[in-house]
């Protein structure tokens, strides 16, 4: 596959996965308006264990990963911590920021934010740090980390 032909996969792949990220998060749940997700409360629900905390927990650090992933492999400079800490970051404040402009009944968490950002990160470095390996075991000069 040409380099264009790759960057319009990529594209089209990163589109699916921004809306299946709409669809999971910007869907109207209640009647309107938004809630607060107090931090403490929220940490002490998911620190008691029960399955549906378990399954939000892992939702939360998963949702972006498709994404994350994909983005990394579109744009070599997010394969730098320097760019992918703040776009992961944001990419999960975006999700909670719409939450609470939006009325969808929806709780906006700074937890899930932080979640969010996280599940984003450690993929982010993950791939970047196999991307960088790859290209370590073919001769290439790596670039991953250096500035790519």
């Amino acid at each position: 596959m040409t380099g264009r032909g790759r960057a319009l996969a990529l594209d089209g792949a990163l589109a699916g996965s921004l809306l299946l990220v709409g669809l999971l998060t910007l869907s109207p749940t209640g009647a309107g308006g938004w809630a607060w997700g107090d931090p403490a409360a929220e940490l002490h629900w998911y620190a008691a264990g029960s399955a549906t905390a378990a399954a939000q927990l892992v939702g939360n650090l998963l949702l972006l990963v498709p994404t994350a992933v994909l983005a990394v492999l579109r744009w070599p400079a997010l394969r730098r911590p320097l760019i992918l800490v703040p776009a992961a970051a944001g990419a999960g404040v975006a999700i909670e920021v719409l939450q609470r402009v939006l009325p969808l009944g929806r709780v906006v968490s700074p937890v899930d934010a932080l979640l969010n950002g996280a599940g984003a990160l450690v993929v982010g470095c993950l791939v970047a740090g196999a991307l960088a390996l790859h290209s370590a075991g073919s001769g290439r000069p790596p670039r991953v980390w250096a500035g790519a």
